[in-house]
Formats: C-alpha cells, structure tokens, sequence
C-alpha cells in the first residue's frame, strides 16, 4: 500500500497523540476515499478456513482491533478497510471525560511498545451510543468496552456498569467489562471476587448480549485464574487477557505512568493468558491480546487456547498492513501444522 516503515521516521519526530489524532482524522474519512475499497480488498483475507460463528456472528478472521485506539466509535467504517476480523471500541464511561493530563503516551522504539496513561478519554455513553445505533448491525462484529467514571465513588462503580450495559446491550455483538486498566484511580480494586460476582449477576438480569471480563497481566497469577473462574461461573460470557502492566521493569527508563503495552509485555501477557486457558479452555471463549505483532505470536495463542486475539500497538510500529501479514502468516502455520481449519488448531497444545 506504501512504504509505511520510511513514513514511520517522520511520524516519529511528532508528538504520540498528535499522530494518533492525524490518525484518526484519515480513518474517519476513509469510507469517502475510493482507495478505501481498494485498501479493504488488500488487505482483508477471505478464507473459509479463518472464518468462526461466535455468539451468533461470523468473524471472517480471528484479527480484531483492541479497545483503546477508536475510544469513541468513530473509526470503525475505516477500520475495516485494515483488514480486521472484529472491532472493539472503548473504553466507554457514562460521562464524558477528558482523560489525564498531557503528555500522556510515550513511544519506546526500540522496545516496540508504548506506555500510555490516557485516562478513559472519550465522548461519554449517549454520543457513543448513538453513533453505534446508526451503523449497528455492522459488516464486522463490534464489541463495546466498559470503564466507570474516575469520579464514581467505588461504592456507586456497580451503578455505572450496569447503567453502560443497559444503554449498549442493543447495539453491539459483545460487552466488554473492564475493570484492569491503571489508568483510573482504584480500578483495578475492582478485580476482587464479590465485585464481579455482583455485577455479572446483574449483568443478567440486564441482557443475554455476551459479556466478557478483560483482566489485568499484573495480579498473582493463582489470584487471576480463580477472579476468571468465578465470572465464568456467574455468567461472563469470556475472558479478554491481558491488559496494559504497570510493571516497570520491562523498560528502560520508564516514565512511570499509565500501562505499558507492545512488545515488552508480550511473554508477561502470554504467561498470564497461558495460566487462565489452562483452567478455561473448552469452557468458555479466550480472547487473547498483549503484545501480539505477528502471526507466530497470534498462533501461539491460538494453540493455547484463543479463538480470537487482539492488536493495538503493532499497529504504530509495524502499520496498517500488519492484520493481514498477521492473517497470512497463521494460514501458513495451519498448512504446517496439516490444519484445515483454524478450530483444529485452536488449544492444540491443550490436548
């Protein structure tokens, strides 16, 4: 499509968001470019082979973009230009809110990985929601993520997580309920056992749209399994593993904010994801997302139990050609593995 990699030199001389907001402005207008149907041709892999019928939809491949890069549903018509399978938009809070003070998002080149202490920035749900209400049902399957306000009392966080999947549960494949990005303050307090036993009850009450737990990479990891088990016991639909990690250590010189995601926490994010498949797989759907860049990695945690996986930050380093290099590289490693069909090769290192 172009030399994306020759681009990447000058992107990188600018401020993170600001590439981010250039970003969004071309995808926003990418369904208005005749090059968009050209791109989409390019780049989505049409194969019978990646194609799976998830709660009730077909994800034509198992690529979907992470929450966190279309926090306000705007991008979605041109997202699927880049090839993915499915589309997850969020973080969604009730209100609208502008998110942390700037600089906020921080390049590691060399690690290929970023750390990013946004905030939950968005539109606030009825904007979001309406925006979805006009193009829902979609070509793509779209989930929602869910975050309550960082003005919420802790107390009152049922309230705004109920509130949110009542408003979306209409409009959208799947709900995400995310209570493990450190980004707003006493969130990942949340991840306790009678918090999500509370709310995924009264999820059901609200909705059969599937709900699904995303779970930090940085709880002790007995502690992670068991919080995944008993949402899955009263009623989560999936578990999404992992989140951004707050584990310093992984970079050199850190700035000590915010989640660190790409490359530095992928083998921290597959050990976490590893550890949940281990007790979960066959017993509920695995999505798996941390540090994912190429096709060997997507297909290393499809063999450990992912039906679906996830990407954000191979995105800004490797560009938008990445989702179908990522596709093409997994019908290879099927054809090795004497697969027809990606479903045989998903959890095949659990059997």
């Amino acid at each position: 499509m172009f030399d994306y990699q020759s681009l990447k030199k000058y992107l990188f001389k600018l401020d993170p968001e600001s590439v981010h907001k250039m970003a969004e402005l071309g995808l926003r207008t990418a369904k208005h470019w005749p090059v968009s149907s050209i791109m989409k041709r390019k780049s989505l892999i049409v194969s019978d082979r990646l194609n799976q019928n998830i709660f009730g939809r077909d994800f034509p491949n198992p690529v979907g973009l992470a929450a966190g890069f279309d926090k306000n549903a705007t991008l979605i018509e041109g997202m699927t230009a880049l090839g993915f399978g499915f589309i997850e938009v969020g973080t969604v809070t009730p209100k609208p809110q502008s998110g942390n003070k700037k600089p906020r998002l921080f390049r590691f080149p060399e690690q290929e990985s970023l750390e990013n202490a946004m905030g939950f920035n968005n539109d606030g749900m009825s904007a979001i929601q309406e925006r979805l209400r006009k193009i829902y049902p979609f070509d793509l399957p779209i989930g929602v993520n869910l975050g309550k306000n960082k003005t919420t009392p802790q107390e009152n966080a049922i309230e705004d997580y109920v509130n949110l999947i009542s408003l979306f549960k209409n409009v959208c494949d799947y709900v995400v309920i995310n209570v493990s990005s450190p980004n707003t303050p006493g969130l990942r307090d949340l991840q306790n056992e009678v918090f999500i036993k509370t709310l995924f009850n009264a999820a059901k009450e609200i909705t059969q749209k599937p709900i699904l737990l995303k779970i930090s990479p940085d709880m002790e990891t007995s502690i992670t399994v068991d919080l995944c088990t008993t949402a899955i016991e009263n009623g989560a639909a999936g578990v999404i593993a992992t989140n951004t990690s707050v584990d310093y250590t992984l970079l050199p010189n850190p700035k000590r904010i915010g989640g660190i995601s790409g490359k530095a926490i992928q083998d921290k994010s597959f050990h976490v994801f590893d550890a949940i498949a281990k007790k979960l797989y066959g017993k509920t759907l695995l999505i798996s997302v941390g540090g994912i860049d190429s096709g060997a990695e997507a297909y290393r945690r499809i063999k450990a139990g992912a039906s679906l996986v996830q990407i954000y930050t191979a995105l800004i380093f490797h560009g938008p050609s990445v989702v179908r290099k990522i596709n093409e590289e997994i019908l290879k490693l099927l054809d090795k593995d004497g697969c027809h069909h990606i479903s045989e090769a998903i959890g095949k290192n659990r059997r």
